[in-house]
């Protein structure tokens, strides 16, 4: 089976076109490091796309009066939202009202299904359950208006209290690219559907699988004050960052899989080809169609799939990054000596894993779930893409 990250752009490019948003959030409520592709082909007009979006409130426990929308993001390095009509506007410093915030949000139907158009944009669909989301528009370090972004993760942030998730897009010439995310934290219960060459689905929880996901993830010592109440479930990497998770959590993992590979081979198949890797001078290095080399990560490393494991997209070193980043996280690198490996039961099998993102797998229908930033590495991430997209559907599944 191929990586995901080796075949369409993967939730990692998919955020690249963020970039912008990133580098005007302060660094305490920064997006994730990966995401969606650019936007290359939307010739800069602002209602090119089209596709029709249907948002459908399936919760069973808010109402529609009660469900807020926002799609924001870029499009040709502009900070853009979309409009209630389906139009994109740039973000502007004076869409922050009296108290410092913007409202961009984009009501539901009384009753029913909501139908609204997207644009060609890269970007994320936030939905926020019984109060609004502030966004604040600020200046980025060009001077230009960027939008902060919400941080659920962050006690401060000004959106911590409410309960809302998002979705992360590439709309553009090429098609739709798009994935629920788990990545930085875990709250509403989200499914895509994208129809278009094929008909597609993912996201979509088991019963009860919202509620399991809380009770796993609070049964493991480490993990379990990452649960804030019942409203979301923060990601282990930004709860080491909150002084919530233990930095060295993964330390006795990372010590093994050096200790195993001194002296014995790591094989790693990309598209590439096949990489061989041994521990020498206390760096993982690896021979095959080119040399490429990794430093000892740290836990905050393997969580982020960042630093020492980072992934430039150099058809090589990340790559080899990604499978590296996944099998730390999937606790599969010792019992394995061929990378990737395919075989879900083989994931999570030891004491010290990523109980964040196997609770999610748990409770996704499909297995699938966006758990960590190379959950695409092997196919594994609630991910859909479709290049004659005709529509897609978000619905806010069943708490």
């Amino acid at each position: 089976m191929t990586p995901r990250h080796q075949r369409g752009p993967g939730r990692r490019k998919v955020l690249y076109a963020l970039g912008g948003a990133m580098a005007a959030v302060p660094a305490v409520a920064a997006l994730a490091p990966h995401a969606l592709a650019d936007t290359q082909g939307s010739q800069g007009v602002a209602g090119a796309g089209a596709l029709p979006l249907t948002v459908v409130n399936d919760t069973g426990a808010f109402d529609n009066a009660n469900v807020h929308v926002y799609i924001v993001g870029n499009q040709d390095g502009r900070q853009v939202r979309v409009t209630p009509d389906g139009t994109l506007a740039p973000v502007a410093l004076a869409d922050n009202g009296p108290d410092g915030f913007t409202d961009y949000a984009i009501g539901l139907s009384g009753s029913g299904e909501t139908r609204l158009s997207l644009p060609y944009l890269s970007g994320r669909i936030y939905v926020s359950l019984g109060a609004k989301l502030k966004f604040r528009v600020v200046k980025d370090g060009n001077g230009h208006p960027a939008l902060q972004y919400p941080a659920g993760w962050v006690a401060s942030d000004p959106n911590y209290p409410v309960l809302h998730d998002c979705a992360e897009f590439t709309h553009n010439a090429a098609g739709m690219f798009c994935n629920t995310t788990m990545v930085d934290m875990f709250s509403v219960p989200l499914s895509i559907r994208l129809t278009g060459a094929r008909d597609q689905t993912t996201g979509t929880l088991r019963a009860s699988g919202r509620a399991d996901a809380f009770a796993a993830v609070r049964q493991v010592e480490e993990f379990a004050r990452l649960v804030v109440a019942d409203t979301r479930i923060i990601a282990p990497g930004h709860g080491l960052d909150a002084g919530l998770f233990p930095a060295d959590y993964f330390a006795p993992s990372i010590d093994e899989v050096w200790s195993t590979y001194t002296g014995k081979d790591l094989k790693v198949t990309t598209n590439a080809g096949t990489f061989t890797g041994q521990v020498r001078g206390g760096r993982l290095v690896f021979t095959g169609p080119a040399q490429v080399s990794f430093a000892r990560p740290s836990t905050r490393d393997v969580l982020f799939c960042d630093g020492a494991l980072a992934a430039p997209n150099d058809g090589t070193t990340g790559p080899v990054a990604a499978v590296l980043g996944a099998g730390f996280n999937r606790s599969t690198l010792v019992s394995a000596a061929a990378q990737p490996t395919t075989d879900p039961a083989s994931f999570y099998r030891t004491a010290r894993t990523n109980h964040y993102a196997k609770a999610l797998h748990a409770a996704t229908q499909d297995g699938k779930a966006y758990g960590f930033a190379f959950d695409d590495v092997a196919d594994f991430a609630s991910y859909v893409q479709d290049t004659a997209p005709t529509g897609i559907r978000l619905t806010l599944t069943p708490f």
